[in-house]
């Protein structure tokens, strides 16, 4: 009895938590989302990590998740809250790895999201600050 109700709860759970473990949706979002990432400098230059910086690219830092090139917009395959959810760790991740990076002071991500298509909305996301020698 006890598996039962603890099966329950990681499903209800599911319903509110950023990644939706244990989760089942019959009919998912046809949500999508882009996202404006940029390097902000200690001079407080913004550089979109497009470019390439310090030896480091975004794409060869940030693979899958659907977390590739978030300039182009894409499907957010298992909902919006989930992906936002990845990019925002995506972000502490790469601020807190790119050592060889000693302009960055942090990352920001202006991020547009059409939920099930309907008119944009915009949000931005901030890596915390990187302690820079």
């Amino acid at each position: 009895m006890s598996f039962v109700v603890l099966q329950l709860a990681l499903v209800a759970r599911a319903y509110w938590a950023p990644h939706h473990e244990f989760g089942y949706q019959m009919f998912p979002e046809a949500s999508e989302w882009q996202a404006d990432i940029v390097r902000v400098t200690t001079s407080g230059e913004r550089v979109p990590v497009d470019q390439n910086w310090a030896g480091y690219e975004w794409n060869e830092l940030v693979q899958g998740r659907g977390l590739g090139s978030p300039w182009r917009r894409h499907h957010a395959d298992a909902g919006l809250d989930n992906q936002l959810a990845f990019l925002g760790e995506a972000l502490d991740w790469v601020a807190l790895n790119t050592p060889a990076d000693t302009e960055t002071r942090y990352l920001e991500a202006t991020v547009t999201t059409w939920h099930n298509l309907r008119d944009p909305s915009t949000t931005v996301m901030r890596s915390p600050d990187r302690w820079l020698p």
